[in-house]
């Protein structure tokens, strides 16, 4: 199964999004680095690097701008209609997929099957990625995920 068809199967799981937003929100983590780490299996470190510095470079330009439109337009806007708004949100919000699967799409060729379970596969991205997430954020994840 490829990676997006894998994410999306992954991300109706319970747990798994509210872990995912977590490590997001609060840890400044990348998710879809995340997810591409446990479903390629992988913790090699070299492999790990390029896959946050694409990952960086492609959140920096498009992930975080988007996603701070979408965020923006969820309060009701003074003068503009709210059928309006939420339109143009939900529009935002389908932008802010279609860009997370650009960016798995540019991961999954990085590798597969490199044997690590998910939970050492996301420490590894985690620490690639920058500030290592706490363990028990990790690891929540890691559970969700099965």
């Amino acid at each position: 199964m490829g990676l997006w068809d894998w994410a999306l199967r992954a991300y109706g799981q319970a747990g798994v999004p509210e872990a995912c937003l977590m490590l997001q929100d609060e840890h400044g983590q990348n998710s879809s680095l995340l997810l591409w780490a446990v479903w390629a299996e992988i913790d090699d470190p070299a492999v790990l690097a390029r896959a946050a510095d694409i990952a960086h470079r492609w959140d920096a330009l498009a992930l975080t701008p988007i996603r701070t439109v979408r965020r923006a337009l969820k309060p009701a806007f003074a003068r503009v209609d709210d059928r309006a708004r939420e339109g143009l949100r939900e529009d935002v919000k389908a932008a802010e997929l279609r860009a997370e699967r650009a960016l798995m799409e540019s991961l999954e060729p990085l590798g597969k099957n490199g044997g690590a379970h998910a939970l050492a596969a996301l420490e590894a991205a985690s620490a690639a990625w920058g500030k290592p997430a706490p363990a028990n954020a990790l690891a929540a994840l890691a559970a969700a995920l099965g």
